[in-house]
């Protein structure tokens, strides 16, 4: 089994890269939507975030957790940050470990990370793809989709690792700057290297 890791910066644009490779039939998993799965369902986990943040305003109008308001607070308290991050972390990559178990019989298999180099997971993949997008189009997504102002936009770009600095750990590289016709003659072109692993 070839484990390939998806990573890039915010808005880049892996989810759409994630949905092709489900459509064509590979086993992806995407630990953002783990980390949502958690925060909903894991009542342990939960207990210790409210736990932890208990003086804070991170719950929605139902009292689960809102994922909106504990980002900007995380992102905005370092010392926050690595609390969650120890009692999510361990939680998340339980499920990548089982999901690799349950794939293991598969050629291939695609684990989608953010912050792949951030967590040092990048030693755990046989190779790395990663997906580019300039700034001002990772800007127009982030407002669009997330409703944040460019400023507060602008913060979360910024406050990330240059994407040049992790091209050059990548093994591959998408460029997710145009429309879904150049994406998938790309995603194509990636799919043709990896088969002749």
């Amino acid at each position: 089994m070839i484990k390939i890791a998806i990573t890039g910066n915010i808005a880049s644009g892996k989810s759409q890269i994630e949905k092709t490779l489900l459509s064509l039939g590979f086993k992806v998993i995407d630990t953002d939507k783990v980390n949502h799965f958690i925060l909903m369902t894991d009542i342990s986990a939960i207990k210790e975030i409210k736990e932890v943040f208990k003086n804070e305003d991170i719950l929605d109008e139902n009292s689960n957790i809102s994922r909106e308001k504990l980002g900007r607070l995380v992102f905005s308290k370092g010392d926050r940050k690595l609390r969650l991050e120890s009692i999510l972390h361990k939680r998340i990559f339980e499920k990548v470990n089982k999901f690799l178990e349950d794939n293991k019989n598969e050629k291939v298999v695609f684990v989608s990370i953010p912050l792949l180099f951030e967590t040092g997971q990048e030693k755990n993949f046989d190779k790395i793809l990663f997906v580019s997008a300039d700034k001002d189009v990772r800007l127009k997504r982030l407002m669009a989709r997330n409703k944040y102002s460019e400023n507060y936009a602008k913060t979360r770009i910024n406050s990330q690792a240059p994407e040049e600095d992790k091209i050059k750990k990548a093994d591959y590289v998408i460029y997710n700057n145009s429309d879904f016709i150049s994406l998938r003659k790309q995603i194509d072109s990636f799919l043709l290297k990896i088969s002749n692993l």
